[in-house]
């Protein structure tokens, strides 16, 4: 039996795949937003008032990158490629002090869905999810899954 995937199918997968963790990821943070206020706070980068800020900020843009990846959305592709290298600059920064916190990936350690990771791992699964946003972009830029503008999904009729 041959069997062969292809790049449409895998290409939908992995957008899925990544925009599912995004969506995922910002619902646990925006659940708690005290806890992730915490959390960012402990990098020592901004003031308390900023992280309170945030920590509804960027959870939010979770979501809508998330989804719109899911529903390949042009330039959600790009947003979760700057979320991601922004939040390994991030990590990078941890490791550099010696900071051995939780990185308040996938929520808080007091929600009770939240798993803790420390910056290495969460370094690693962060570059993971780049290689897979280039893998997306490759598909793009050769034409086999293009994404559409936003304006032409809403102006759909139902």
């Amino acid at each position: 039996m041959n069997f062969r995937i292809s790049s449409r199918t895998a290409s939908l997968a992995l957008r899925l795949l990544l925009g599912g963790l995004f969506v995922y990821a910002g619902i646990l943070k925006i659940s708690h937003p005290y806890d992730f206020a915490m959390t960012i706070n402990q990098y020592g980068l901004v003031t308390w008032r900023m992280a309170t800020a945030l920590s509804s900020i960027i959870p939010s843009i979770e979501i809508i990158s998330g989804l719109g990846l899911i529903l390949n959305i042009r330039g959600a592709l790009a947003l979760v490629v700057a979320q991601l290298l922004g939040f390994m600059v991030i990590l990078l920064y941890a490791l550099s002090i010696g900071l051995d916190a939780d990185c308040g990936c996938f929520g808080t350690p007091s929600h009770p869905d939240a798993e803790p990771t420390g910056p290495i791992e969460a370094l690693i699964r962060d570059a993971l999810m780049v290689l897979g946003c280039v893998i997306l972009y490759w598909h793009r830029r050769t034409g086999t899954h293009v994404p559409k503008p936003l304006s032409k999904l809403l102006s759909r009729q139902v």
